[in-house]
């Protein structure tokens, strides 16, 4: 009888199905795990979604150093000032605000202990996706975090970025700028934190209001109830390495400065942050050249600054 056919293999061959089989489920388990990637950076890049980017973004990096955490931006006051505002230094032209956010604006006191503390806040006093602490300089109150049109729109800008992210802001009126006024702020990062269910409580102090951060950085209970701090146009801490926000190392910080500020100069805030930076401290700077000494309250690209606090 005669013997039937019997299918014959090439050498190797079903080893080499078996290779391509693995080498194409690796591929595809490279692309997706790449995707995933993709999504999740672009995911916690997105903290806070964009409001009026095209006018307030960066205009043009002149330097990019440390990974791009020290960055030098292209600042001129013709462009930044007099083609910005209505009347400069006044009244920014009325594409760079929008108003309704007024709608979910008012004016409180808010009662701790025997000291009351005025404040503007915009959006919900509870539940908040983060909030924003802006503390003002000397001779400020809380009317000058929330003015809309001053300093080129840029606090009605911040007020919509809340709202519109499910955030809250308060513009508190500090009376002082030593330890009483410390005690005001730290009580109500942590009513904030409270009221918000834990979630993140930035604070950002412009000039002399940096003293109120720098004190806030040595009160453990209030650290703990923060996710960042910024210091706009403020004076150095040469002790901060003693704070408790240092021994934590969980409190990033953003500086943002003017080249040319006369009050405090950028070169001590610099030292600092360098020094910080050496450390594997979470920091970031921001130096606007020729800039002066309110270049940055105007200047500072807030969703780009609470997207970096609330990516660390």
């Amino acid at each position: 009888m005669a013997e039937a056919p019997v299918a014959r293999q090439a050498p190797n061959e079903g080893a080499d199905r078996v290779s391509m089989s693995t080498i194409l489920f690796s591929i595809r388990h490279l692309i997706g795990a790449l995707l995933f990637a993709s999504l999740a950076v672009s995911a916690r890049a997105e903290h806070v979604k964009p409001y009026k980017d095209a006018l307030f973004r960066y205009s043009k990096l002149l330097q990019e150093a440390d990974g791009g955490d020290f960055r030098v931006v292209d600042y001129q006051e013709l462009r930044d000032i007099n083609e910005r505002d209505q009347i400069p230094e006044r009244r920014v032209k009325r594409a760079y605000v929008s108003l309704g956010v007024k709608s979910v604006q008012v004016n409180e006191t808010l009662g701790f202990g025997e000291r009351g503390l005025d404040v503007t806040r915009v959006g919900p006093d509870r539940g908040a996706a983060f909030t924003v602490i802006f503390i003002h300089g000397r001779g400020g109150d809380r009317r000058l975090g929330a003015n809309d049109f001053a300093f080129g729109g840029n606090f009605n800008r911040l007020k919509n970025l809340a709202v519109v992210n499910g955030g809250t802001y308060y513009a508190p009126s500090v009376r002082s700028f030593d330890a009483a006024g410390v005690a005001d702020i730290s009580a109500l990062i942590r009513f904030a934190a409270e009221r918000s269910g834990g979630r993140p409580v930035i604070l950002s102090c412009a000039s002399m209001g940096s003293f109120i951060c720098w004190g806030i950085a040595r009160q453990e209970a209030a650290v703990s109830a923060l996710g960042g701090m910024m210091i706009m146009g403020g004076p150095a801490d040469p002790d901060f390495r003693k704070s408790a926000a240092y021994g934590a190392r969980l409190l990033p910080i953003l500086f943002s400065h003017g080249s040319r500020d006369s009050v405090y100069p950028a070169e001590s805030q610099v030292a600092l942050y360098r020094s910080l930076r050496s450390k594997a401290y979470p920091a970031r700077f921001v130096l606007f050249e020729t800039g002066s000494h309110g270049t940055p309250i105007r200047m500072t690209d807030w969703r780009e600054a609470l997207n970096w606090i609330l990516d660390r």
